[in-house]
């Protein structure tokens, strides 16, 4: 047991002062945006009418760089997206101008994605406060 001690509260006395200091925050280098019903209702033939335009836009983002992974939702409720974007307000400049968006037929729940910053701990690099 004592071949432990000793590496142990080395490697604890090590890490305090990197503890101490105030972690860098994680920056968001992605937006994860997955998709829902809007308000709004339309009949299926506005609905077709309005997705040729919706899938051009989409594509033309996807190949802009704006957009990194699309996917379905299996469960048929939608999509997902994964927007290069550093905040949720630049991933909303992009969904929310598609066709689909601008007649409140599709809305979003954001969620800001970052570095994985447990990761921190391999370099002694503090991990940021939540």
């Amino acid at each position: 047991m004592k071949n432990y001690i000793a590496p142990l509260c080395l490697a604890l006395f090590a890490a305090a002062p990197a503890m101490a200091q105030t972690p860098p925050a994680t920056p968001t280098t992605k937006v994860l945006a997955v998709s829902h019903a809007g308000a709004k209702t339309v009949t299926p033939a506005e609905r077709a009418a309005i997705m040729q335009h919706e899938v051009r836009d989409t594509v033309s983002a996807y190949l802009a760089g704006k957009i990194d992974q699309w996917y379905f939702q299996t469960d048929g409720k939608g999509v997902v997206f994964i927007v290069n974007a550093s905040s949720i307000e630049d991933a909303k400049k992009v969904l929310e101008a598609f066709p689909l968006g601008k007649a409140g037929l599709m809305e979003f729940d954001y969620t800001p994605l970052g570095p994985l910053a447990p990761l921190r701990v391999i370099n002694n690099t503090p991990i940021p406060a939540q």
